[in-house]
């Protein structure tokens, strides 16, 4: 490139791992020294249309590495419920919260009625709650609401092995498709997705913090541990 040096670059920055941002491109304008005027215009402007952005996210964002990782967060919701005192599924801290075994069903059920509308092929999810919930209804497990431990923790990994083989059988503009999040912003169904998958692990981490009041160390700690242990074991 010619020119001098100083010039001004544009970075784009997508939005899509956090709902409370727009879903389109956020651009910062910034100066970097030595940097020389010429740089060329597809790296300097912003994505101007739906189209180049889908194809962004497409390039850029996996499904197969969003469902993948979708699965590993399911197994340590799963192994969260078997933690716990089977007799004490009830438990909240205090009574203005959820219990564990509330926020353990929450989590198969947003999951799998949110996850049910997109498959459906339901465009928008705004408008009243309850009567999105009535909508999801359909695509609800049968699990008792007094289910143990183990049936609960059983059905959270078949309900996420289900939904992830059936969102992985779906083409490249299924995902590239907009659709209407409940907080209004537009968004593709592979962003809807990635929506659910932070939904569940806001919740897992409240399960966590339960566990931790019990005394019981969570799965993803005790396997960071573990592998701190075995490097002191056998240093490189």
């Amino acid at each position: 490139p010619s020119g001098e040096p100083g010039s001004s670059i544009l970075i784009h920055s997508n939005s899509i791992l956090n709902p409370l941002f727009p879903a389109h491109f956020a651009a910062i304008t910034m100066t970097v020294p030595g940097l020389r005027h010429g740089v060329p215009s597809r790296v300097r402007r912003a994505p101007k249309t739906a189209r180049h952005r889908l194809a962004y996210n497409v390039d850029m964002i996996r499904v197969e590495q969003v469902l993948d990782s979708w699965r590993i967060i399911r197994q340590d919701t799963a192994a969260a419920v078997e933690d716990f005192p089977a007799g004490e599924l009830d438990y909240q801290p205090t009574p203005e919260v959820s219990t564990f075994r509330e926020i353990a069903r929450h989590v198969l059920d947003a999951s799998d009625g949110l996850t049910g509308l997109l498959l459906g092929g339901e465009e928008n999810f705004t408008g009243d709650f309850r009567k999105r919930m009535e909508r999801m209804k359909p695509y609800l497990s049968t699990l008792p609401a007094d289910a143990g431990a183990a049936e609960l923790a059983n059905a959270l990994r078949e309900s996420v092995a289900l939904r992830t083989s059936e969102l992985a059988a779906q083409s490249p503009e299924f995902f590239a498709h907009l659709i209407t999040r409940m907080d209004g912003q537009q968004v593709t169904r592979l962003e809807m997705v990635q929506t659910i998958k932070e939904h569940e692990l806001t919740h897992r981490a409240q399960l966590f913090m339960y566990l931790r009041l019990k005394g019981i160390v969570p799965a993803t700690t005790r396997r960071r541990l573990a592998k701190q242990a075995a490097k002191q074991a056998h240093p490189a």
